[in-house]
């Protein structure tokens, strides 16, 4: 979709603000910009926010209760639960600072549990929230093609979707609060089983002797293909892991999931070992290596 056609698909061009420019949300704020919303960034690290507005435009704030205020839709992409309490509930959040009617989007990876506990507080305010986790990698941040999984009030998912479309190429409603970190964790589930089996396969074939790029070539184009042997395969034969979604990450991704299976009786045998399985990874100092590097367990 061109920056022509996200604009054309937009309502009217919304005030937005952007919490957390890391790794997703950095290129994620690039586009709502060049899609023509006048943004106000903040970032933990002060240095960050006013580099990526020296290099792409709008304003920073200091704090995320001033870049909130006179937002039409504020977006949240930071690290953790805890996070994401501080940059919304804590004295200097943005619930400080939001309109009554206007939208908190939170992008962040979180549990259900405290993504209902926002839309809760925000109703209390007069305010809407909506739970919008993605897929994609920084790669689908940076060419604007993420899919976003949505939990909350339908109105207010109407209201945001074509604003998403900006870096997106999938928004998705999937029910009330909850239900778009709900989804998450499902992806999760579905790409550490995959990794696990791409790493065992490729692993296998090495020590029998075989040209795994050639193979990967080969197998690729059969009923064997993921989105990860395509864009991941080559770089595990080569055993190139500096880039991607981290282990320390997927680590806490999968720690949501086992936590929510608790909670309802969930069985997920195979995502409690490979969990195990990055936790090797990074007893051996491979914490921010791609997620991809569960092969060199097996090498």
């Amino acid at each position: 979709m061109t920056v022509a056609n996200k604009i054309d698909n937009a309502l009217s061009a919304q005030r937005v603000a952007f919490i957390g420019l890391g790794t997703m949300g950095g290129p994620m704020a690039v586009h709502l910009l060049r899609a023509g919303h006048p943004i106000t960034v903040y970032n933990r690290t002060a240095a960050k926010a006013r580099a990526w507005v020296g290099e792409h435009g709008g304003a920073m704030a200091d704090t995320p209760e001033a870049a909130a205020r006179g937002a039409d839709i504020v977006f949240t992409c930071v690290g953790n639960d805890d996070d994401l309490r501080q940059v919304t509930m804590g004295p200097q959040g943005v619930f400080q600072a939001m309109s009554a009617g206007s939208v908190l989007v939170d992008h962040t990876t979180t549990s259900a549990e405290v993504a209902r506990e926002l839309a809760l507080l925000a109703q209390e305010r007069g305010l809407s929230f909506i739970d919008a986790p993605v897929s994609g990698g920084n790669l689908g941040a940076i060419n604007g093609v993420l899919t976003v999984m949505c939990g909350g009030d339908p109105g207010s998912f109407d209201k945001v979707r074509p604003v998403l479309l900006a870096y997106a190429r999938a928004v998705t409603w999937l029910g009330g609060s909850g239900s778009g970190q709900l989804a998450k964790m499902v992806n999760q589930i579905c790409v550490a089983g995959v990794l696990q089996s791409l790493a065992e396969a490729l692993a296998f074939g090495q020590k029998a002797g075989l040209d795994m790029h050639q193979v990967i070539e080969v197998i690729s184009q059969g009923a064997a293909s993921s989105w990860q042997m395509i864009n991941r395969g080559p770089t595990m034969v080569n055993d190139e892991f500096d880039f991607g979604f981290a282990v320390d990450w997927m680590r806490k991704d999968l720690g949501l999931v086992l936590d929510e299976a608790r909670r309802t009786g969930a069985r997920v045998p195979t995502t409690a070992l490979i969990d195990q399985f990055y936790a090797d990874v990074q007893a051996q100092g491979g914490g921010r290596l791609d997620t991809s590097s569960l092969i060199k367990r097996l090498r």
